[in-house]
């Protein structure tokens, strides 16, 4: 039975295992400029210890762990109580749908151009607003700020993430059995106790691989930063 998956296992060795091998063993040397590969040096554990008490490594880590947490779970969150809206019949139902796609279609490239007018100091929406309102003295720099980047960008992933979860939701939603909800309506129980009792329990392995996607594609995501 096993001579079937031989050739699969063989192309994953290939493929997979020995590029990360490879990567492995070149970890331990240093290629000085103007020489080749195989003229490497030998510096041991000299490259994981310039790492790893570089503060630009940590700096980075914690940017990469905020953008990952904060992303995966308000997208998460935002995409869930959008399904769990659109769950719903009414008018214009369809048409909402189709718009809150919108930006999980575009490209990232397109999403960031966008974006970039929105936050634009001199004449972008958001600053016009702001002092509109009264809420601030002159339009915000919140890309060029160091204080406001990191939250302005995880922001625009976030309107380009939530859809997703939202259509995943939305398919676990379609399996959740229909005679359960009204079964637990007979027996009183309210709208809260028949989504956590009922709802929940079937949503959660999409839920599981939804998360896992998301912080899978956040944790490697290189364009929008």
């Amino acid at each position: 039975d096993y001579a079937y998956v031989l050739p699969a296992i063989a192309v994953m060795l290939i493929v997979i295992a020995y590029p990360i091998y490879y990567t492995i063993e070149l970890s331990f040397f240093n290629t000085p400029p103007g020489l080749q590969l195989r003229d490497k040096i030998f510096v041991g554990f000299g490259n994981y210890t310039a790492i790893l008490t570089s503060p630009v490594f940590w700096k980075v880590t914690s940017n990469t762990l905020i953008w990952t947490l904060a992303s995966t779970f308000i997208s998460f969150v935002l995409g869930f109580a959008c399904a769990l809206a659109l769950h719903r019949e009414f008018v214009g139902r369809g048409v909402l749908r189709a718009i809150l796609i919108i930006p999980w279609v575009i490209s990232a490239v397109a999403a960031s151009y966008i974006w970039k007018w929105i936050y634009h100091s001199d004449f972008g929406i958001i600053g016009a607003v702001l002092v509109g309102l009264g809420l601030a003295d002159r339009p915000p720099n919140f890309i060029d700020s160091v204080s406001t980047v990191l939250p302005s960008l995880i922001v625009v992933n976030i309107w380009r993430e939530f859809p997703f979860a939202m259509i995943m939701m939305m398919a676990g939603l379609q399996t959740v059995p229909e005679q359960l909800l009204r079964a637990a309506k007979v027996d009183g129980a309210n709208a809260w106790q028949r989504f956590w009792h009922v709802t929940f329990p079937h949503l959660r392995n999409v839920s599981t691989v939804t998360i896992l996607l998301l912080a899978v594609a956040n944790f490697n995501s290189f364009i929008i930063p």
